[in-house]
């Protein structure tokens, strides 16, 4: 089984691991904004973050173990993981609490945040220089999460400053596009669909396998929930309108 350097398993645990760390800071403030109370938020970004962590951990328990490194005959447990994970999420995003906290006034900016993260994505072009994966897949995957990344902050400070709803859609259509080509691509090539050297058989294991199966579903459910909550700003309410995130673009990202 591929061993890749020690910076490169940094790199991509740390990543992903910063991806779930702030989207459990991003669910505890809009818990406060949405009136939960300081016990609640806490509670909720408590559980986010024993749900993110298990998985992480299980994951890569999978990975080591060699089961995302099978062909699609004997069993697509990639495939099944991200799409498994991305189910969870959704069904767990339309729990009351969590609606209410994805939903509060003033989230819409404060749900891309965990997207600067995804500069992480410049791992896919580490491994592509020293000739561990395709073009063809390391490319459009590092290349369009650094991005995403870029782009963040940028819609961010749009959104805060007024309705923000062109910047919003933009951002989470390129996300969503960057993460379905990479995830197509990396599959076609990982489980040799199509006929390519080198093959981009390492994101089957360890440490790259817990970017698709753990990292991108979780940003996935990101964009999904960031296009369907209101970016009016006049919408925020009296109490969060004089918080300093409310009006600060920087304290929206980092709050």
């Amino acid at each position: 089984m591929y061993d890749p350097p020690g910076y490169l398993w940094a790199i991509t645990i740390v990543g992903v691991a910063a991806i779930a760390a702030s989207t459990c800071v991003v669910l505890y403030a809009g818990a406060e904004r949405a009136g939960l109370g300081r016990r609640r938020a806490g509670l909720l970004a408590g559980g986010a973050a024993v749900i993110f962590g298990g998985w992480l951990a299980a994951s890569a328990v999978i990975a080591d173990r060699g089961w995302y490194d099978r062909t699609l005959a004997q069993g697509p447990w990639l495939p099944v993981a991200v799409a498994g994970f991305l189910g969870v999420l959704l069904a767990l995003s339309r729990i009351p609490a969590v609606k209410r906290a994805l939903t509060a006034p003033g989230m819409a900016s404060r749900l891309l945040s965990p997207h600067l993260f995804r500069v992480e994505g410049v791992v896919f072009l580490i491994y592509l220089a020293i000739g561990h994966l395709p073009a063809l897949f390391a490319l459009p995957a590092g290349l369009g999460d650094l991005a995403t990344a870029v782009a963040a902050p940028l819609a961010a400070r749009r959104i805060a400053r007024g309705p923000g709803r062109r910047a919003a859609l933009w951002f989470n259509v390129f996300g969503l596009t960057d993460m379905v080509t990479a995830l197509t691509l990396g599959g076609l090539t990982a489980f040799g669909l199509l006929h390519i050297t080198p093959t981009s058989a390492p994101i089957l294991g360890l440490p790259l396998a817990v970017v698709p199966t753990v990292g991108v579903p979780l940003l996935f459910a990101l964009h999904i929930k960031s296009l369907a909550t209101p970016t009016r700003s006049s919408r925020l309410a009296p109490s969060a309108a004089g918080s300093p995130a409310a009006g600060d673009p920087a304290g929206a990202l980092m709050a």
